[in-house]
């Protein structure tokens, strides 16, 4: 919802071109505030708000917009003035946005950025999407290894005040050919000030976790998480430190890969949009278009029952428990690819794995087969005698095919909701396509082949 509180306050400074007010506004609140309550405004609006902070605060304001007003300004702005102001955002997050622009208004921007921002957007954007150098950015401080405890922290300042340093709590050490060759944190600096002519190379780190330029944003999320780091190193083939991702910035990375999953999850195809701005058809045709899949697939189970009309015919009673011993097999398979995709996701699981989580779900099966399967015999054994008496079969005989089926389907759909997400990692497809939908479709169709199958050899 937009936060209407000062928007009239903000048109009327705008109107009489209070610069005084305007820029009171700008600066009395947290930039995150301040850009919540510029939300009502129009993105030519908005900007003339800008324009009276400085350029500091004004690169925070515009960081906390949402990405829609972030476009908007960067196309209906004058060229000249965007571009020079593009310069000062920090270089992961202006190559994020430009990704989002039309191509032809970044085709127009982009000669008039400065010249050191400009190569610096083309090398992050060369870089494939979802991969650490997509990610990181190109502002960090580094120093050598020759530099005295007083030296390092004159250099820091010199670098701080030179450009927007992402983080100076990690400042990495480097040679002359911008190698890696260790860290030393802004604390042991200031530690070690009593003793100033101590050289860096005397106090750094050199066993560095780091991140390869391309390495997959989940396995360097992961490796942020698991050691607990504030930024990581991005590095090349021969180990030269190209940039730094940020723990901000890995916050983002799983933000987008969790809601990548919800979406693929609910077999939706993920969308950038919000749900509420979003077009209709838009919406309708990534919903469209999994739906129109799993309901040709669906369609396939006319054929398995029509295989199977004779049994049917000749055995009323068994199309009564057929949705019973379907959901099971859906639901038990959805179940376990939920664990498995997200154990994937933590590396708790890998594909060099997959025996070891076949005889883990082998027996998890049996285990939950057997205890749905004695539920189903207790349920098929209260069938009422004129329903079987229409269907011409035994009491016993009928708990023992449900209960049978029951258990199979589950077994079944515990095997294979768990090892088909780590089949589609392996051929390199997301393991989130693997997850509820497709599971329920796929055992769906077996289920019912296996259910009648059984049901035929027990009672015809």
């Amino acid at each position: 919802m937009v936060n209407t509180l000062y928007l009239p306050e903000l048109r009327e400074m705008l109107a009489e071109n209070n610069a005084a007010e305007l820029e009171e506004f700008c600066t009395a609140l947290h930039p995150a505030r301040t850009a919540e309550f510029m939300e009502g405004l129009s993105p030519l609006e908005a900007w003339d708000v800008l324009k009276h902070a400085e350029l500091p605060l004004r690169v925070q304001i515009f960081s906390y917009f949402d990405r829609e007003m972030q476009i908007e300004l960067i196309r209906r702005v004058d060229r000249a003035e965007m571009a020079r102001f593009i310069g000062h955002l920090p270089p992961d997050d202006r190559v994020d946005i430009l990704k989002e622009v039309d191509p032809e208004v970044v085709d127009e921007l982009l000669p008039l950025v400065p010249a050191p921002e400009r190569r610096d957007i083309l090398r992050l954007r060369a870089y494939p999407e979802n991969t650490a150098g997509a990610v990181m950015t190109t502002d960090f401080a580094h120093i050598s290894e020759d530099l005295t405890v007083r030296e390092a922290l004159d250099e820091i300042g010199r670098q701080a005040g030179t450009s927007d340093l992402e983080t100076i709590y990690y400042i990495y050490v480097t040679d002359d050919e911008e190698h890696l060759l260790g860290l030393v944190s802004a604390r042991q600096l200031v530690s070690a000030l009593k003793r100033p002519d101590t050289p860096v190379r005397d106090l750094m780190e050199r066993d560095l976790v780091t991140a390869d330029v391309n390495e997959d944003q989940e396995e360097v999320a992961r490796k942020v998480a698991d050691y607990d780091l504030l930024a990581i190193p991005v590095v090349d083939h021969e180990h030269r430190l190209l940039g730094i991702i940020t723990h901000d910035d890995v916050i983002d990375v799983v933000q987008d890969e969790a809601t990548e999953d919800a979406y693929r999850l609910g077999g939706v195809v993920p969308m950038e949009e919000r749900y509420l701005t979003a077009s209709f058809v838009t919406i309708w045709r990534k919903r469209a278009f999994w739906l129109s899949l799993f309901f040709v697939a669906e369609l396939f189970t006319f054929n398995l029952m029509a295989s199977f009309e004779t049994t049917l015919k000749s055995v009323i009673v068994l199309s009564m428990f057929l949705p019973l011993c379907i959901s099971t097999g859906g639901n038990t398979g959805s179940q376990a690819a939920t664990l498995i995709t997200r154990a994937l996701a933590l590396g708790e699981v890998k594909i060099p794995d997959w025996f070891r989580v076949f005889l883990h779900e082998l027996l998890m099966g049996l285990a939950l087969g057997l205890t749905l399967g004695v539920i189903g015999f207790f349920r098929a054994a209260i069938t009422t005698e004129k329903i079987l008496n229409d269907s011409a079969v035994g009491r016993w005989e009928l708990a023992a095919v449900i209960s049978v089926s029951v258990a199979s389907i589950c077994l079944w759909g515990t095997l294979v909701g768990s090892l088909l997400p780590l089949l589609f990692k392996r051929m390199g497809i997301d393991p989130g396509i693997a997850s509820t939908p497709f599971v329920a479709t796929f055992v769906d169709l077996t289920g019912i082949f296996i259910y009648l199958s059984i049901a035929h050899s027990y009672l015809l």
